[in-house]
């Protein structure tokens, strides 16, 4: 039986994505893979709270805390030794990795955005602001991407993407939490244990 890849996730909210993940881990739909270490840059994010529910160690890191972003990002990357971590997962981190962070771990990041990356993404845009902009353009097709994440803000490569239909009555809010439910909860754990199956052959 060969080792699962050591896996990280970086959150900053309510921690949907997480949850998805933790229950894609439990129906083995994630087997290559295994979440060791939540890591939060908000110490009242619900996530911390799902991770514990689910006896997955957590770390708090605040940038107010630190003198700058460089001692924020160095005392992650102090956490993700401590574990050994392969594989980082992003999962609503609403902070931007610098390229000496990214560098560290080329092709071992990974990202979920609620676009179909490249419309909608890059600086600025995240959370709700992406499934506005979506509405106000009037596009008929929206989604999701997976990607890996470099120095440029929704940049790396793409690993997988699906597509959601919009509807004539969607608001921000409908249109996001069907994006998750329908896009991001099926690929985000998909990409995982893609990635998670090529770091550990």
């Amino acid at each position: 039986m060969s080792k699962t890849a050591r896996i990280a996730v970086l959150v900053s909210g309510g921690g949907t994505n997480l949850q998805a993940l933790i229950n894609s881990q439990k129906k083995g739909i994630i087997s290559s893979g295994k979440i060791e270490l939540v890591i939060s840059n908000n110490a009242n994010a619900y996530a911390l709270t799902r991770a514990k529910k689910a006896s997955i160690d957590t770390a708090c890191v605040l940038k107010k805390e630190c003198a700058d972003q460089k001692e924020f990002e160095n005392k992650i990357i102090e956490k993700l030794k401590e574990y050994d971590i392969d594989l980082i997962v992003l999962a609503g981190f609403m902070s931007i990795l610098s390229e000496d962070f990214t560098s560290l771990y080329a092709n071992r990041i990974i990202n979920v955005h609620p676009s179909l990356i490249p419309s909608f993404c890059g600086k600025g845009f995240y959370g709700l602001k992406v499934h506005e902009a979506a509405l106000e353009k009037g596009v008929k097709v929206t989604g999701a991407t997976v990607h890996f994440v470099n120095e440029i803000p929704d940049g790396g490569e793409i690993i997988k993407q699906k597509a959601v239909y919009i509807r004539e009555d969607d608001t921000p809010e409908t249109l996001q939490k069907r994006v998750m439910r329908l896009a991001e909860w099926k690929i985000l754990p998909e990409a995982v244990e893609e990635v998670s199956k090529k770091l550990i052959n």
